[in-house]
């Protein structure tokens, strides 16, 4: 554990990064943080879950993980670039909540700044989770807290519109396969699909299970695996398969497109679910291909539930029971599906899919999935993924070749993370 000095030094630091990258810091105020009183008394959860109110399931949750572990539980709802300031503020403050459930790439940013504390230390036990989750929310060797469920991407398509175009949609299983289902579907004077590649970390979120799905590695962005990547792309736009407004598409964007009715296929996630049984036609979903067939790996989304420092370490024991509370058994089941999420433990997976077969394909998806600062990466994510996903942009705008584009994204990120 680095000494509060150091530690102090690598915060400010992270948050200069932050405040560069996204705008000013938010500030925190007094009494955000850890209660000073001991076990018996109160104790903070924040969340990045604004959306849920005092009367929601998930609050009264929190609140019964309070009452099991003999405490009174303080929650916070924040977004979550607000929170991820506040998260490091907080620590620069010694004012940590005692529990921190916040978004899976950020782990590492606040591993790295020393204002987390280690599985090992705190005593959570990871042995249940799927490794390809946890990560996630791993840095140079050490485990900084428990995936609390996980969403990704997959393909929805619109069943009505394949079956005029003479579709099986069995039969897409690779890259050659829906590239041909998407010509079946212009010559039968439809649009084929829709995505997110704007510039931003949802461009590259969207892109990845094609880079991942081609076999291309993050260190290597100009491999002859990433341009194939993208170079699919670039010709679904270039031969109508992929309409131009994918460019500035967010996630949200490219689902009304998908649910006006008028595409075969939309790369989107989980938390569409809901919206998707309100479509005016019969939808299904499949796994992204990888390139020569097999489901590709998408990147995770989701939140990871962890212990913050604490000034007094005796608090540990109880914040680790209301992080075992939410993750375990029973609970971790009511927390993934309060919050949407498959589960990152096979026999709560299985139960989930048990009660909804629609979930199995996204339970499919999870197991294939790929945290973004996995293989070590860390901090070095944010470096990699800004100049991947402004090598997409200008491929798809055709300012660039994707070999041009890709040449010069390695060299970006290369010089970034010397």
């Amino acid at each position: 554990m680095k000494t509060s000095a150091s530690r102090n030094r690598t915060l400010g630091a992270a948050l200069l990064a932050l405040a560069i990258a996204g705008g000013p810091a938010a500030c925190s105020t007094a009494g955000d943080g850890g209660s000073t009183e001991g076990a018996g008394g109160s104790y903070t959860i924040w969340d990045p879950y604004p959306q849920f109110g005092d009367d929601s399931a998930w609050t009264k949750l929190l609140q019964s993980c309070g009452s099991s572990a003999g405490v009174t539980v303080e929650r916070t709802g924040y977004d979550t670039t607000d929170l991820t300031n506040k998260a490091l503020l907080a620590a620069q403050q010694d004012n940590s909540p005692d529990v921190l459930i916040i978004d899976n790439p950020v782990i590492s940013t606040l591993a790295e700044a020393g204002a987390l504390t280690t599985t090992e230390e705190n005593g959570l036990d990871t042995s249940a989770m799927d490794p390809n989750l946890l990560g996630a929310g791993q840095s140079g060797g050490k485990t900084y807290g428990v995936p609390i469920g996980a969403n990704t991407l997959a393909l929805y398509y619109n069943k009505d519109l394949l079956g005029t175009a003479g579709v099986d949609v069995a039969t897409v299983r690779d890259w050659p396969s829906l590239t041909a289902a998407l010509a079946k579907v212009k010559a039968a004077g439809k649009k084929g699909i829709t995505f997110s590649a704007i510039g931003t970390e949802e461009g590259s979120f969207q892109f990845l299970p094609w880079f991942w799905g081609s076999g291309a590695q993050l260190t290597a962005l100009d491999s002859p695996q990433a341009v194939s990547a993208l170079a699919l792309w670039t010709d679904w736009r270039k031969q109508g398969y992929a309409p131009n407004s994918v460019i500035n598409n967010t996630q949200t964007t490219s689902w009304q497109e998908f649910a006006s009715g008028d595409y075969a296929f939309g790369e989107n996630g989980t938390w569409q679910l809901a919206n998707a049984e309100k479509l005016d036609f019969e939808y299904g979903i499949i796994p992204i291909p990888a390139s020569a067939g097999g489901t590709a790996p998408a990147p995770t989304g989701g939140e990871f539930v962890s212990v913050p420092v604490q000034g007094d370490p005796a608090r540990y024991a109880t914040s680790q029971k209301l992080v075992s509370c939410l993750t375990s058994g029973d609970n971790l089941l009511t927390t993934d599906t309060t919050l949407s999420y498959i589960a990152p433990v096979a026999a709560v997976r299985d139960r989930q899919v048990a009660a909804d077969p629609k979930l199995k394909v996204w339970a499919e998806a999870v197991q294939a999935a790929r945290g973004r600062t996995g293989d070590d990466l860390g901090t070095r994510y944010p470096k990699i993924s800004e100049p991947l996903w402004t090598a997409v942009q200008a491929a798809l705008s055709g300012s660039k070749t994707p070999q041009e584009a890709l040449a010069r994204a390695q060299s970006t990120a290369a010089a970034a993370t010397r």
